[in-house]
């Protein structure tokens, strides 16, 4: 198996593996899975979860090639694959989630990027942000004590909404443009941020999963949604990437929440 085929399979595999875990909050509901083809090679699959728990979850994977990397002008062929996902959840107790992880092939170069991050609509728990911030830092320190710090202060900074004066959740991990020139290493810590991920949000929302609410605590996340979407459609490099290199609208647009009030 070639490094591109390892990677496009460890990548489906987790895909499954985070559907699986997902699913195990909806007995009654299963991922309902859509296959697309991209106009200049490649393609990918749409999963997405309308449930009792989950208002919306999606969890796709793509992988996709062409002849201008489309954030590059003139910059040749490239491969691109990865895995999205984010939570719009029923309760306003269940915060959203975010995670991707992206591997890129450029004619000169490759690097990994990718992450997750954790947006309470308008409840946050202490106890859940220090849950999913300490996952991380555990998931991270094998690969150095400094990786942790630079990721979650790159995650600060990326999650900014500058009209809104704030970061658009409570934080987490992100990296971009990721090479050492060790590419064993960052393949391992890459691989490393995907495998974790179940265990840092499944905790959290078992523990919330019968939290009561009220039609005003509602209102509140429909709200703070809001400021997802603007997020989303203002500055999320994701969201740029996937227009710009003619993906599937419905892939891209699957972060939006299923509702959401100004």
């Amino acid at each position: 198996m070639d490094t591109r085929q390892e990677i496009v399979s460890f990548l489906q595999s987790l895909r499954d593996k985070i559907i699986q875990g997902f699913e195990t909050l909806e007995p009654k509901c299963k991922f309902q899975r859509t296959l697309w083809d991209h106009h200049t090679g490649g393609g990918g699959q749409i999963s997405i979860l309308r449930g009792d728990v989950f208002e919306k979850a999606a969890v796709n994977w793509s992988g996709v090639s062409g002849d201008n990397f489309p954030m590059q002008d003139g910059s040749g062929p490239f491969f691109a694959t990865g895995v999205s996902l984010i939570t719009h959840m029923h309760s306003p107790h269940l915060p959203t989630v975010h995670m991707n992880i992206r591997y890129i092939e450029m004619k000169d170069r490759t690097w990994f990027g990718g992450g997750y991050d954790l947006t309470p609509m308008g409840f946050p728990y202490a106890e859940d942000t220090e849950h999913f911030h300490s996952v991380a830092k555990e998931s991270l320190d094998p690969f150095g004590k400094e990786i942790y710090p630079l990721f979650s202060g790159n995650a600060k900074e990326y999650f900014y909404i500058p009209h809104r004066k704030k970061e658009r959740g409570v934080g987490g991990i992100f990296f971009d443009h990721y090479n050492t020139g060790d590419f064993t290493k960052d393949l391992a810590l890459w691989k490393q941020v995907g495998n974790t991920f179940l265990e840092a949000i499944l905790p959290i929302y078992q523990r919330r999963v019968d939290t009561p609410f009220t039609e005003e605590e509602k209102r509140i996340q429909l709200e703070k949604r809001a400021h997802y979407v603007e997020f989303n459609l203002l500055y999320d490099r994701g969201t740029k990437f996937g227009f710009m290199s003619g993906g599937n609208p419905e892939a891209i647009l699957c972060s939006m929440p299923p509702m959401a009030c100004w």
